[in-house]
């Protein structure tokens, strides 16, 4: 067995333990004080000096002996606003979740900052462990990237890694190029002039120019761009109006387009600005796309996918990695990383419904169970790959 692997093994009650403070504690969105304490606070019981970069994203770094490039290693630390239903005994009761396991990810690499500390010495540069917030807003990534995260030391490579519900336990994924989809969040307000229902010559309707902006949006998709590039234009919620009779002076959609693309992307955002505005025009009303929030498509760097998928091979086994081609409609913050430093993003499973009749709910989901056991394969995982990448590029 790998030595780092036996050393995660060693600590697995620590790291369950992280997870699980972590866990029955979630915090949403861009603050995160009682998240942000904790892991600082373990940082520094550990020997780092944990900085704040921005609100809630930390960042501590640790150097070996011998110079050389530095190494990214990033977890999320934010929740979701879900009320938690599992019947584990650190569940939540704060009305929030880690149904994303963003509380595994945290732990693990408080894992790995100890195993780092325990093998110091063989660290030929410097690891540099990142602790992000608002990774389901999409803004934790960009604010910290804006902070300076990859300056002083420059960083050279970045790495994250994401738990799996439904995937084996310890099989790691990893999708070659671009393998997770970019997402653009938005809102549509469309300007009327309301009016009853009886004389509908005396207002202007935005219902009927939200319809026909709805059907526009989707013809950009089956018209504007070429079938076997995917994308996907969702409007989940459309709301206008208080009474059957009466034809109200506002509606306002929300929805997200995602694609695989950035060229592509970037296109179909601009068409869809114009669809919105000229459409409502059209109809004597108004109408604006305002962008709520967004995240480019998730490039992997090949080369550094299969450098790292190697090294992982060492703590997984041969067998333990699964490397893909193609990609899927998920978004993942990290994807700000890949356009600014070669990155790799992977999954490591943590359990299937054969496995265990908890494991196996769907992410986001309140019953949605994680298997423990693979805290340690993931901290070896993060440690191992950073000192092991770090020695083969001086």
């Amino acid at each position: 067995m790998n030595k780092i692997m036996e050393q995660a093994i060693a600590i697995k009650d620590d790291i369950v333990s992280y997870r699980r403070t972590i866990h029955a504690n979630p915090e949403v969105g861009t603050e995160l004080p009682m998240t942000k304490k904790f892991v600082m606070d373990k940082l520094k019981e550990f020997g780092y000096e944990p900085q704040e970069i921005c609100e809630s994203g930390i960042v501590a770094t640790i150097s070996g002996p011998k110079p050389g490039k530095t190494f990214l290693l990033r977890a999320d630390m934010d929740a979701l606003p879900m009320e938690e239903t599992t019947v584990c005994d650190f569940a939540a009761k704060n009305g929030n979740m880690h149904s994303c396991g963003h509380d595994m990810h945290s732990a693990m690499l408080l894992g790995a900052a100890k195993l780092l500390k325990q093998n110091q010495d063989q660290i030929e540069g410097t690891v540099k462990l990142v602790f992000q917030p608002d990774e389901e807003g999409f803004t934790g990534a960009k604010a910290m990237i804006e902070a300076g995260v990859l300056q002083n030391p420059k960083v050279d490579a970045a790495m994250a890694m994401h738990v799996n519900s439904g995937t084996p336990s310890n099989l790691v994924v990893a999708g070659k190029g671009t393998s997770i989809g970019g997402c653009f969040r938005f809102r549509i307000v469309v300007k009327g002039v309301g009016c009853h229902g009886a004389m509908p010559e005396t207002g202007v309707d935005p219902i009927f120019i939200a319809h026909h902006i709805y059907s526009g949006l989707q013809s950009i998709l089956t018209r504007e761009i070429p079938a076997i590039k995917p994308a996907v234009i969702t409007i989940g919620k459309f709301v206008g109006g208080d009474a059957p009779n009466i034809i109200p002076g506002e509606v306002v959609m929300e929805g997200t387009f995602r694609y695989l693309d950035k060229e592509m992307g970037d296109m179909v955002i601009a068409r869809m600005n114009e669809i919105v505005t000229a459409t409502a025009k059209a109809h004597r009303g108004e109408a604006e796309l305002i962008e709520l929030s967004s995240v480019p498509p998730l490039t992997n760097d090949n080369d550094l996918l299969n450098e790292i998928t190697g090294y992982v091979k060492d703590i997984v086994s041969e067998r333990g990695v699964f490397v893909f081609e193609g990609g899927g409609m998920g978004s993942e913050d990290f994807a700000s990383y890949s356009y600014e430093v070669p990155s790799l993003y992977i999954i490591l499973g943590a359990g299937a419904k054969n496995e265990n009749e908890e494991f196996g709910v769907p992410m986001h989901n309140s019953k949605v169970v994680f298997n423990e056991d693979i805290l340690p394969t993931g901290a070896a995982i993060h440690a191992h790959s950073a000192i092991t990448w770090l020695k083969n590029n001086k």
